[in-house]
């Protein structure tokens, strides 16, 4: 594979001919390729933290949503073209030339989770509209995947509404195109589309059911042609009028190539970039039309996800494959500005791109998405109780919202805003904005809840809740978890009591896992167990407290968050007594959400090891909690675990919290922390045992025999707290700008001696910490202008061996990223303009020479100094 710089503009193989002075960015001629990535993630947050719980299934990544982002979002960003030696001659940012859409809820993830990523997102967006005239390669998404066809008439709007303000505020400009979750379209859907200026849509080519000629003037009476059998042209675009209105309310439509995007998903054409291009070069229709769209559409998370690697397949497909044939990289929005439609389709009744039966895969029980001997009867049942749940919650909102809002459903479309911005300044701002008086504390608390219940409505339908074969999956109670948030918010604000009739339905809903039944026990045992209060909240802060050091010595006031909440610390007092350490103090918490807040005073009891005690109960007052504080303290000083808790239970009442009430992460912390003392003896005992059997062990890999299995393991873990201990000491030099020779000499014995007693070094930490402090060695090599180049080159190349030595599967991703970057944009220039002007390059061999260490390809460069 050769490099970008060396590929040929156009080679015209299997493009049709076309005049050399057309520029088909400008005028429609030739061949135009459009390949469509549908980004997507549901929203996966806890409906209580705002946040996404830790989640086993995508280990050892923290969630899907990371997992998904290693494997492809980020990868696509910076696209590797490699040579036949595998050398890295060029990063491309696909998404400067995939036509993509990315919905909301993944969009949001991105940006706080990887900003760099998320800013390579809109600038590829920027790009492609530079390049093709205006038309940028983003399209937007209605908000949180929703079936249009089963949404009521309102929800169909508001989806539509939030995906463009949610567009506009990321991209920075107003969609042209909106992709449909599923593809799933009837005719109501394209007239709320067409009202809300979308100007095309795309979907899949077995929804149209007929097309003709546009009438024109001088020939009115054009013939459908029924292509109802998937039969339709995709090469074109078409323009769908509203049916009995006026010719001036129409969509345009564009149908993908159906069979290459078939191939796409499910066979390995992705993975080669010359059989993709070969694939797409089948379609193009030699019938001397002056221009045609080749056009294909998958799950933009086939590219890296389902089938790893296949963005590289993508990157040369896009400045290498395709243009070496003629074709010119398109999107939507650039081919219509080109080539009006000059078509008229009609679309079947409803549709979509995953189910043949219209839209039943998200309510019936129509095969669709199961498994051998698994039923889907629970479908039809749960849309039946979200209907009757989301008709119920209307009535709330409406009763209530018209006591806020001067229109509370305009409030609704335009609180897409504050969900992007949760500042108490852009809420004031839009609470002002809609308020139909001036609004109390009280009243405002109201209002943010009946939204947040309204938001929660439309989150509960999100596609995916029907997708698969069995309603207890985690798409399935994700949805349901939804329902009961705004179930909860209702009763806040009305005080209606709705969720005993909601389970009731869920009675209805068949599960097949025997261990549930029925919907309702889904319901009590995923779904309740799940929900979150003030009282849990403060639980988790009083409990964690006892690990907190900076909390023990802090003012009053103190705030620190905890997910969506705000804690202010309005007192904390510790006292230990033996093995024993109580807390108490008093906080208060606010919901970032909704702005409900609770006053609590809190005891926590630590007996030692993983035994908590903790109470929670209103604040009432700094004299009662002052009297509170002395009897407990008196309590403690019994020395008695038995009378402290009886104290407790005496001034608190039965209820407790222990370490299992914590939300997962911060028990899963603190149950670190409580084990950091054992394994810290446990290293110790390991690493004096390989010590004392070094030269045994020694002996046995020398001979070739199978080492016992108790040295090897103390070899393994002795070993790898050392090389911690090490990469810690490294990670400290490397902020500070400190010599690390001393330290990397450590490594060095250390990597030898793991190699030598053929240890496994199970240390995922370590990868994490090598990893940052290469990348951060590197930046310091590239931009020191003080230090000494030959030898920081030197001692990088060494850590950079060191690592690779460890064997625990470093990625060098993102120092190669940072070298090529520097390469283009410092090295390269003067490296031109030095040969150029006959000056000394020597200076430069060094740097390039840096690149081979990193697997970039840096030889036609070096070649050139003399």
């Amino acid at each position: 594979m050769t490099s970008a710089a060396e590929l040929p503009a156009s080679s015209g193989s299997i493009s049709m001919p076309h005049s050399t002075d057309v520029n088909p960015l400008s005028t429609t001629m030739g061949v135009y390729v459009a390949v469509h990535g549908h980004f997507y993630q549901p929203p996966r947050e806890n409906p209580y933290l705002d946040a996404i719980e830790r989640q086993s299934g995508a280990a050892p990544f923290h969630d899907w949503n990371e997992r998904i982002h290693h494997e492809c979002y980020r990868p696509n960003a910076f696209a590797r073209v490699l040579n036949d030696r595998g050398e890295v001659v060029g990063i491309i940012n696909n998404y400067e030339y995939l036509s993509f859409n990315i919905g909301a809820t993944l969009m949001s993830w991105l940006e706080k989770h990887d900003v760099e990523v998320y800013q390579r997102i809109l600038e590829a967006d920027k790009k492609s509209s530079v390049r093709l005239n205006g038309h940028g390669n983003a399209i937007a998404q209605v908000y949180n995947h929703i079936i249009m066809p089963l949404a009521n008439e309102r929800d169909k709007y508001t989806q539509i509404r939030w995906g463009k303000a949610d567009f506009k505020a990321r991209f920075g400009r107003d969609p042209e195109g909106m992709w449909l979750a599923e593809a799933a379209v009837d005719y109501p859907t394209i007239e709320a589309l067409i009202a809300e200026g979308i100007k095309f849509i795309v979907l899949a080519p077995s929804q149209a059911q007929r097309c003709r000629l546009i009438p024109t003037h001088d020939n009115p009476n054009t013939e459908w042609q029924e292509v109802g059998g998937s039969q339709i042209d995709p090469t074109r675009p078409y323009r769908c009028y509203l049916k009995g209105e006026r010719k001036q309310d129409f969509i345009d439509i564009f149908f993908y190539d159906g069979p290459i995007s078939r191939d796409m998903g499910f066979s390995d054409v992705v993975y080669n970039s010359s059989h993709f291009a070969g694939r797409i070069g089948a379609a193009v229709r030699g019938d001397h039309r002056s221009s045609q769209l080749i056009s294909v559409a998958t799950d933009g998370e086939t590219f890296g996800h389902h089938k790893g690697g296949t963005e590289k397949t993508l990157a040369f497909a896009f400045i290498g494959e395709f243009p070496h044939r003629g074709w010119t990289v398109t999107n939507f929005a650039h081919y219509l500005s080109l080539s009006q439609p000059t078509m008229e389709v009609e679309l079947k009744p409803i549709t979509a791109w995953s189910c043949a039966h219209g839209v039943d895969r998200w309510q019936e029980d129509c095969g669709c998405g199961g498994a051998p001997g698994w039923h889907l009867k629970w479908r039809r049942p749960l849309r039946d109780a979200l209907n009757w749940l989301r008709d119920e919650l209307i009535k709330v909102y409406e009763d209530y919202g018209r006591k806020l809002f001067t229109d509370p459903w305009l409030a609704r479309d335009e609180y897409v805003a504050v969900i992007s911005d949760r500042s108490q300044e852009n809420i004031n701002r839009f609470l002002s904005r809609h308020q139909n008086h001036k609004l109390t504390k009280e009243e405002q608390v109201d209002a943010l809840r009946l939204l947040e219940m309204q938001r929660h409505s439309l989150l509960m339908f999100t596609s995916c809740g029907w997708f698969f074969e069995e309603l207890s999956r985690p798409e399935g109670t994700q949805i349901l978890r939804y329902a009961a948030r705004a179930l909860e918010l209702a009763g806040d604000v009305a005080g209606v009591q709705l969720e005993h009739k909601f389970v009731k339905r869920l009675n209805g809903a068949p599960s097949n896992i025997e261990l549930f039944g029925h919907g309702a026990e889904v319901y009590r045992q995923l779904v309740i167990t799940a929900q979150v209060n003030f009282r849990q909240v403060a639980a988790q802060y009083a409990i964690s407290s006892l690990f907190n050091k900076q909390s023990q010595y802090q003012n009053s006031n103190y705030q620190k968050h905890i997910y969506c909440y705000t804690v202010s610390e309005q007192d904390l007092e510790l006292q230990r007594m033996g093995a024993m350490t109580l807390a108490v103090g008093h906080l208060n918490l606010v919901s970032e959400i909704t702005w409900e807040s609770e006053h609590l005073e809190f005891a926590v009891l630590h007996l030692g090891g993983w035994d908590f005690h903790c109470c929670i109960q209103p604040f009432e007052g700094r004299r009662t909690h002052s009297n509170l504080k002395e009897k407990l303290f008196n309590g403690l000083q019994s020395a008695s675990a038995a009378n402290t808790i009886l104290v407790m239970t005496q001034l608190f009442g039965d209820g407790a919290y222990n370490l299992q009430n914590l939300f997962a992460e911060e028990r899963h912390r603190i149950m670190r922390l409580l084990s950091q003392e054992t394994l810290s003896r446990l290293d110790q005992l390991y690493t004096q045992t390989y010590r004392d059997n070094y030269g045994i062990l020694m002996a046995f890999h020398r001979d070739g025999l199978p080492a016992p299995q108790e040295l090897q393991v103390a070899a393994d873990i002795a070993l790898g707290h050392r090389c911690m201990t090490i990469l810690r000491a490294l990670e400290q030099d490397i902020l500070e700008r400190a010599n690390i020779t001393n330290h990397l000499v450590e490594l060095e014995a250390a990597v030898t001696e793991a190699k030598h007693l053929r240890c496994r070094l199970n240390i995922p930490e370590g990868k994490v910490l090598l990893e940052q402090v290469i990348l951060r060695n590197l930046w310091q090599l590239l931009h020191d202008v003080y230090g000494n180049l030959e030898t920081d080159i030197q001692q990088f190349e060494r850590l950079v061996c060191a690592a690779h030595q460890l064997n625990i599967g470093i990625s060098l991703d993102k120092a190669q990223e940072l070298y090529f970057h520097y390469l283009q944009t410092h090295v390269l220039p003067k490296v031109k303009a030095s040969i150029a002007n006959h000056q000394d390059t020597a200076q430069y061999r060094q740097i390039l020479k840096l690149g081979e260490k990193l697997n970039v390809c840096v030889s036609p460069w070096l070649n050139k100094l003399p």
